[in-house]
This record gives C-alpha cells, structure tokens and sequence, in this order.
C-alpha cells in the first residue's frame, strides 16, 4: 500500500495573503523534505558527535585542537600568586621619607640647639580590586556514550580543558590589556600597556625600530635610557624593553649597510646590557602591543606599543590570590553532572609609576 502525500497547510503573512516561495526556497524545503522522507537526520550542530563517514573511513586516534598564541606575562612583570585569598582588594602601603635636607641637620654647637631639625616618614596606600571568576560545565550520561561511541574522544576532558584554556587566555588578556569594560584609563582593571599616570614620550619611536636608517638608530640609543632616567630622576634602570612582535620579527637586519656584522637586535641588546649594568637586559617581543591586538582598548587603539620598565615587584605586580581551581563533579539524578572551576585575579598597578615609560607612535 503507498503512501498518499499529506496535503501541506497555506501558511499565511500578517495581511492574510498565502506566502509564496521562491525557486530557491522551495528547492530547499523539497530536499529537506526528502532527507526527512529517507530517515536521514540533519545535524543541528556541526560541532556534535554525528559526522559522515563511509565504510573505506577511519577515525584517527589524535584529534587537532583550536590553538591560541601564549605569552607568559611573569616573563614582562611580577606577578604574584597565592596571597590575598578570598579578599575582596588588595591594599599596598607605601613609604615616603619626609627628612628635610641633609643640611637642615648641621648643629650649631655655639648656640641653642633647643629646636633640632627632625627626620620623618610618611605614609600612603594604593589600592586594587580582585575579581571573583567562575564557570561550570555539564555533562550528561548521553553526553558520555555518544562521545564513547565516536570512539577517541572524551568528552569530559574536552570540555574542562576549554574551561582551562578560558581562564589561561582570559588572565593572559587581563595582564596586557586589562578586562573588557574596565580597562579605561583609571578604570578599575588596566593591563600593562594601559597604565593610568605613566608618561607616554611620542618623539623617540615615531616609527618601526627596524625599519630606522643607521642615523635614526643612533639617535635613538642615545636617547632611549636618558628619557627613562629622566622620567624616573635617575633612582633606577630599566630592565625589560617590551616591543610589537612585528618589529621585533624585523630587527634581525643588520643595523649598518656600511658595517654588515651585527643586526639591529644585536646591537640594542649590547647596548642596553652595557648601559644599565644588567647582562640579564631583556628585549621582548609582545604581540599585544601591536595596534591589530588592541583594537577594543581606547587609550592605545591604532598605536604601537613599546615599554620600557624595570622587573620588580615593587614596581609593578599583577595579583592572582586564587589560582585556578574546580570543584568535584556532583549530580543530583545521576544523570546530568557539573562542576565548577574558579579563581580570583587582579589587573596590573603601577605602585612606582616613574618607574614605567611608555613610547607609542
């Protein structure tokens, strides 16, 4: 006995007119009629378990996971972890001297030495908040088979390391950027390129390092670490000279066509290492301070980023008081499970903000 083909409905539009289909529509909605006709089912999300295979397919052990570019920030800058758990701000103390000058302190011994002049301190505080970070992911029993039956994936371990992966990425961000919607200049959550109050000089890079002639590179040596001793009158040295990635990828030219032995990196890190005194002296390639990896920031949209600042955590630190960690599974049917994996991070502060110089051009 065959089957008669059931009438379909006039679907009508808000004027009471039937609503006609165009060629193309109506090819679609016939061959989505006939798969439905064949008992085929459409996969709603094309990242779910069902795939197309044949029986020439084989299902490779190895799956290739979504890849994200990593930059260590305790590699730009302290940061400390583990301290300050469950608060709700972070408050640093800082100490001035009030002494007067060292003269003031020269005694009289021929007079009334009744009223000496007086050494004192002074004291204030910087504040920073911490924000609280959490996020669950589930699972079912049917989660579970499916996954089991597709042979090589767990699905479980799947979905706690791109939990992970969120708040690895999302702390990175943090560091060099600040977070979303609070990053502003003086907001409550900056990164290391967005400081609020450090000096911003705009005539020593007014273009690539690696693209400057051999004059331009020479002025620019003799003048980096003199505006930065200026800006912080001459009370410390740099230690890290953090530079856009697509600079630092050219500075392997040689720094002179008349003198082709050393590149441009080579000659800058010696020069640095020299003049502060510091071997370690790190020059950093940083993606974030390429203008195409801060679009979204305001205060630094469309300019290139360098620093120049000194690795201390006195000067400037980024807090994790709770590192990442998740809670046991649990159900409450045996049938749907969760978890929940949290943490508490800060943004970046500059508690010596001399001590920073920012170059932007």
């Amino acid at each position: 006995m065959s089957l008669k083909r059931l009438k379909q409905p006039v679907i009508l539009n808000a004027a009471g007119n039937p609503i006609r289909l165009t060629r193309g529509e109506q090819f679609h909605a016939d061959e989505m009629q006939r798969k439905i006709n064949n008992r085929f089912r459409r996969l709603d999300n094309s990242l779910g378990y069902e795939v197309n295979i044949t029986t020439l397919t084989t299902i490779m052990k190895k799956t290739t996971e979504q890849k994200f570019f990593e930059v260590p920030p305790a590699d730009f800058f302290a940061v400390r972890v583990g301290e300050g758990t469950w608060s709700t701000n972070l408050t640093t103390y800082r100490a001035f001297d009030v002494a007067g000058t060292f003269e003031d302190g020269i005694v009289n011994t021929g007079g009334q030495n009744g009223r000496m002049a007086s050494a004192d301190a002074g004291v204030d505080s910087l504040n920073i908040r911490v924000f609280p970070w959490a996020k669950q992911v589930g699972w079912s029993i049917f989660d579970l088979q499916f996954a089991a039956k597709s042979g090589n994936w767990d699905v479980v371990t799947a979905k706690e390391s791109a939990r992970k992966k969120n708040w690895d990425l999302g702390v990175q961000r943090v560091a060099f950027l600040g977070a979303r919607g609070l990053n502003a200049a003086g907001g409550a959550c900056t990164g290391f390129l967005n400081q609020a109050g450090i000096t911003v000089n705009t005539t020593l890079i007014t273009k690539k390092i690696s693209s400057m002639t051999t004059a331009e590179l020479k002025v620019f040596c003799a003048g980096v670490l003199d505006a930065y001793r200026s800006n912080c009158n001459r009370t410390a040295w740099p230690t890290n000279f953090a530079i856009p990635e697509s600079d630092f990828l050219g500075l392997a030219s040689q720094a002179s066509p008349d003198f082709p032995i050393k590149s441009t990196l080579q000659l800058l890190q010696e020069m640095f290492a020299t003049m502060t005194g510091k071997p370690g002296f790190k020059i950093q390639s940083l993606a974030y301070a390429d203008a195409a990896y801060h679009t979204d920031v305001a205060a630094i949209a469309g300019k290139q980023c360098y620093v120049l600042s000194s690795y201390d955590e006195a000067s400037l630190r980024m807090d994790v008081p709770l590192d990442y960690t998740n809670t046991l599974a649990n159900s409450l049917d045996n049938f749907s499970f969760q978890n929940v994996g949290y943490g508490q991070f800060t943004g970046v502060l500059a508690y010596r903000p001399l001590e920073m110089l920012y170059f932007r051009y």
